[in-house]
């Protein structure tokens, strides 16, 4: 079974701007793909800096929803020091901060995908982990069709 990561903006995709073709697709894609998380299909990790930005989220209903997702997790991943230093490095490689501890709790828990929306990631070339947009993810995948 893989292993997956979804970051918060996947997470948050779907309360975007869904008039936009691309964000729609994206959102779609995600759906799906928690839709067979829960089928087991997949295996998702959760982190504390996935609940750290959720719980920073000013839209309760959002937070609450994406929250759930913490229980469907089979992995949670909490800050230690193995993940401090792998995000410093890609600190050092340009990523933001929270950006490099997502991409260092996805290789931690040695994820097979890093699923995001996020264009700077998504153009990212790195060695540490496959980062994938939905899309791409479901594309590959094939879905449940």
């Amino acid at each position: 079974m893989e292993k997956i990561y979804l970051d918060n903006c996947a997470f948050n995709r779907p309360y975007d701007d869904q008039t936009i073709l691309r964000i729609h697709l994206e959102t779609q894609a995600k759906l799906q793909i928690q839709k067979e998380t829960l089928t087991g299909k997949y295996s998702l990790v959760w982190s504390f800096i996935l609940e750290y930005e959720n719980k920073a989220n000013p839209f309760e209903f959002k937070s609450n929803a994406i929250q759930e997702w913490k229980e469907v997790a089979k992995e949670n991943v909490i800050m230690n020091e193995e993940i401090i230093k792998i995000a410093n490095k890609l600190k050092k490689e340009g990523l933001r901060t929270k950006d490099a501890l997502h991409i260092a709790c996805a290789a931690y828990a040695n994820v097979d995908y890093f699923i995001t929306t996020d264009k700077k990631l998504l153009n990212k070339d790195m060695d540490i982990v496959k980062i994938i947009s939905p899309v791409e993810y479901i594309s590959q995948k094939g879905g449940d069709e």
